[in-house]
């Protein structure tokens, strides 16, 4: 005699006959009560949690999978004792440990991905030193959807094989197909890459979020890291998606990737004439005034020269590739107004001579003939 014949003697002695309303009215005080209880709980939690803001996530995150999870138990341990004679109960039983099954994976992801918000909320990367936060908030995210994507896979395994249909059809097709399984597997192929390329990047880390790169010959910020892609904010509010296999077979440049340091160089053409220590001068007083220079490097060199003009290159420093580009275009707008007011011979010039033809053939007649009997040969 099992669990439900002791609850209920008289109903298999003939008595009464219990069908499916007694399995529903049983299973509806139960979740009433469950869900009573899960209600007790989620209001001691929420008491607990107004004081500590890290069981505050872990609540708000895990809060919708338990209240689903809690009542599929509690009716899972009343169909176990329903005898096995009762009309359909095998598969509702079954369907309750698929739904189970879900559940618990569903908590599972969830408990990752509140460890992912609980590791940013304890290192913020609002601070203006955030190399190391950045670091962590990019292995976390990587490593917390990697295991997702594990848990989310073992849990649709898992309810798979409750079915022995599906096992014995599974065990026949890896049996007899092993050309299909060889084309799954070639088809898999850019997927299993990402995938490894994913855990790759989190452990060493070549680009991490909020990093400053160029990719493409475009210039942007990590957006976002996902299981399968990068999204890269362009300066101009584009998006470029990159799938993380590409980050691991192309170079690219990483700005931020010790410190977010950076030499701004502008550079200028000038005439021959323009006096450098007076330029560098005025760059100095005026990069030493401004509020985005770092104080680290303030240069002005000439790097080219030319028949025409000269090149010259202001080399300055920031705290940060935003602020070195506003710094750069001051510059550039300060000393281009400089040499246009202040130097104007400075400013490059195309230097052209001519002779009119008949004081050209004077020339020549005075000069008369040369030693070599050349008119004008010395």
């Amino acid at each position: 005699m099992n669990g439900w014949q002791r609850a209920w003697p008289s109903a298999w002695e003939g008595e009464v006959d219990p069908g499916w309303w007694w399995v529903l009215a049983v299973m509806f005080g139960v979740g009433v009560c469950t869900w009573a209880g899960m209600r007790v709980l989620d209001a001691v939690g929420r008491r607990v949690s107004a004081e500590s803001p890290i069981l505050g996530v872990l609540r708000r995150v895990t809060r919708k999978p338990a209240f689903l999870l809690a009542p599929l138990l509690a009716w899972s341990l009343v169909l176990s004792s329903v005898p096995d004679e009762l009309p359909g109960v095998i598969g509702v039983r079954r369907l309750m440990t698929v739904s189970i099954i879900f559940s618990m994976t569903w908590l599972l992801i969830r408990a990752v991905q509140a460890m992912a918000e609980m590791v940013a909320l304890l290192r913020p990367s609002s601070q203006s030193d955030n190399l190391s936060a950045r670091r962590l908030h990019t292995q976390t995210r990587i490593i917390s959807r990697t295991l997702a994507s594990i848990i989310g896979m073992l849990g649709i395994a898992l309810a798979l094989m409750t079915f022995p249909q599906v096992r014995h059809v599974g065990a026949s097709l890896l049996a007899s197909a092993g050309l299909a399984g060889i084309v799954a597997g070639l088809a898999a192929r850019p997927l299993l890459a990402n995938f490894i390329a994913g855990i790759q990047i989190g452990l060493t880390q070549p680009i991490r979020l909020d990093d400053v790169v160029i990719v493409e010959g475009e210039w942007g910020r990590i957006e976002e890291i996902t299981g399968t892609y990068v999204v890269v904010a362009i300066w101009d509010e584009r998006r470029l998606i990159v799938p993380l296999e590409w980050w691991t077979q192309h170079p690219f440049q990483n700005w931020t990737r010790n410190n977010a340091q950076i030499l701004g160089s502008v550079l200028l053409w000038l005439d021959h004439r323009q006096s450098v220590p007076a330029l560098r001068q005025e760059l100095e007083r005026f990069v030493g005034a401004h509020a985005l220079w770092d104080g680290r490097v303030c240069e002005l060199e000439v790097t080219d020269v030319s028949e025409k003009a000269m090149q010259v290159r202001c080399l300055v420093s920031s705290r940060d590739s935003s602020q070195s580009w506003k710094l750069r275009c001051a510059v550039r707008e300060h000393l281009i107004h400089v040499v246009q007011t202040a130097h104007p011979q400075g400013l490059p010039r195309l230097r052209v001579s001519w002779v009119e033809e008949g004081a050209a053939e004077g020339a020549q007649s005075d000069q008369g003939p040369g030693a070599d009997g050349v008119p004008g040969a010395h």
